[in-house]
C-alpha cells in the first residue's frame, strides 16, 4: 500500500510543478505582451525571422545535398530557402516595421477567414440542425471580418491585448490549480492513512 501511496505522491508533485511552472510561464509572458506591447512583438517578429533564415539554410541544404530529389525540386528547395533568408534578413533589417506588416498581414488573413467561414456556414444552412442560430453566427462572422478588414492594425493591437490577458488569466488559473491539487492531495492522504 505504502509504494503505490508513495507513487501517487511522486505523480501528484510532478503534475504540481508542471502547472505551477507552465502557470508562472504564461503569466510572465501575458505580463510581457501587456506591459511591452510593442517591444513583444518585435521580438516575436525577431524570432519568426530567425526561424526563416534557419529554414532557409535548410531548405538549401536538402537542395544540394539530396541526391534522391529530382532537378526541379532540387533546384526549388534552393529557391525556397533563398526566398526565406531574403524574408529573414527584411525583417531583421527593421524590426518595429516587420512587427507591424506582420501584425496587418495576420489580422487581414483572420478577418478574411472569418468572412469566409461565415460564408462556408450560411451555404451549409440546409444541413444545419439550428438554422437560426447558423445565421447569427454567419451574420456575426462576415461582421467581424469586414470589420477587422477596415481596420487591421487596431484589430491586431486588440487581439494582443486579448492574448495578453488570456495569458495572464490562464498563469493565475494554473498557478491556483497547483496550489488546491497540494491541498486535495494531502487531503486524500490523510483519508487513506487513516482506513489502513
Amino acid at each position: 500500500m505504502s509504494d503505490a501511496l508513495s507513487e501517487a505522491k511522486g505523480f501528484v508533485k510532478s503534475v504540481r510543478v508542471f502547472l505551477a511552472v507552465s502557470g508562472a510561464i504564461a503569466l510572465i509572458a501575458g505580463l510581457i505582451l501587456l506591459i511591452w506591447p510593442g517591444k513583444s512583438a518585435v521580438i516575436v517578429t525577431a524570432i519568426i525571422a530567425a526561424y526563416l533564415i534557419v529554414a532557409g539554410l535548410v531548405y538549401i541544404a536538402l537542395g544540394i545535398f539530396s541526391k534522391e530529389k529530382g532537378g526541379w525540386s532540387r533546384v526549388g528547395h534552393i529557391v525556397l530557402g533563398l526566398i526565406y533568408i531574403v524574408a529573414g534578413v527584411i525583417a531583421f533589417t527593421n524590426l518595429a516595421a516587420a512587427a507591424a506588416t506582420l501584425a496587418f498581414v495576420v489580422a487581414i488573413l483572420i478577418g478574411v477567414s472569418w468572412i469566409i467561414d461565415g460564408i462556408v456556414s450560411l451555404s451549409l444552412l440546409g444541413k444545419s440542425g439550428s438554422k437560426v442560430w447558423t445565421i447569427i453566427y454567419s451574420i456575426l462572422s462576415i461582421v467581424a471580418g469586414i470589420v477587422v478588414l477596415f481596420s487591421p492594425l487596431y484589430a491586431a493591437v486588440v487581439l494582443w491585448w486579448i492574448l495578453g490577458i488570456a495569458l495572464v488569466v490562464l498563469g493565475i488559473v494554473q498557478i491556483v490549480r497547483a496550489i488546491t491539487l497540494g491541498k486535495d492531495a494531502k487531503d486524500i492522504e490523510d483519508t487513506l492513512k487513516s482506513e489502513v
